[in-house]
């Protein structure tokens, strides 16, 4: 979709809302979990640099849910515009997204509209790909060697049954893009950990394990999965030109779905 479409939709959109003309779309704000580790900012703002220069014109704004200045609280007071679109740098739905960031923008006068996870989605995919191959992930080329090999899909985890749900079709979509089992393990309130994973995977004779890092950005969960790593272990997705694609993904589908209930 063109920008000057986008503009025409959040135009459109604002008009609908009765929150009167904007110049320009409405602000997309990337919404991070935060993280005491220096290099997640540090990552973030690489993420955002790389939004912006895919998409000028439109405002990128960073807030976070803890830990970290901004706080989205702090992002939506800042803003000079009616509405936003906030995209969750999260990768599956649980409390943050259900309650966390609803109930932030909630005490916001800003109008705002929820963009869906990142996953699962063919761009997350592909970046989570990408990063095993600089890994030094090669595909199995024998049968022996396809029955020794799988991967670990290290993710950070929640109590939230859905977001387990959305984990596994990310497996799932990886497992069909690598041609070997991906089994999805979590670095806290989930189970199997990645321990665990590799027990199981170990005992069914499937010694030569890889995790994929479904995280951000480094950090504590990160890099303690990645040390349990039997063979190798990919970097955070951070600011991989993929994610940036995906997050601009998640906001047009956020604004269409805006216009076209609007309109209905």
């Amino acid at each position: 979709m063109t920008a000057h479409l986008m503009n025409r939709i959040s135009r459109g959109l604002a008009g609908r809302l009765g929150l009167g003309p904007l110049d320009g779309p409405p602000p997309l704000v990337l919404v991070a979990h935060g993280s005491r580790d220096p290099r997640a900012l540090e990552t973030v703002r690489a993420l955002l640099d790389r939004v912006r220069a895919r998409r000028p014109g439109l405002p990128v704004r960073l807030g976070h849910i803890e830990l970290n200045a901004p706080l989205l609280p702090d992002t939506l007071a800042a803003l000079d515009t009616p509405e936003a679109v906030l995209v969750p740098l999260l990768f599956s739905p649980g409390f943050h997204i259900k309650q966390d960031i609803p109930d932030m923008a909630a005490a916001s006068r800003v109008h705002t509209r929820l963009a869906a996870p990142l996953g699962p989605h063919p761009l997350l995919i592909d970046a989570l790909h990408a990063r095993l191959t600089e890994a030094g992930w090669q595909a199995p080329r024998t049968a022996c060697a396809r029955r020794e090999t799988a991967v670990i899909l290290a993710a950070a985890g929640s109590r939230d049954p859905e977001s387990a749900q959305h984990t596994r079709h990310i497996a799932d979509r990886l497992a069909e893009r690598l041609g070997v089992p991906v089994v999805p393990a979590y670095a806290c309130a989930a189970t199997p950990t990645v321990d665990e994973a590799i027990r199981t995977l170990g005992t069914a004779g499937r010694h030569r394990i890889a995790i994929a890092s479904c995280f951000t950005a480094p950090g504590r969960f990160a890099s303690e999965c990645a040390k349990k790593a039997p063979w190798l272990a990919s970097a955070p997705l951070g600011a991989h030109a993929k994610m940036a694609d995906l997050i601009l993904h998640r906001y047009d589908q956020a604004l269409q779905s805006a216009a076209v209930g609007h309109a209905a």
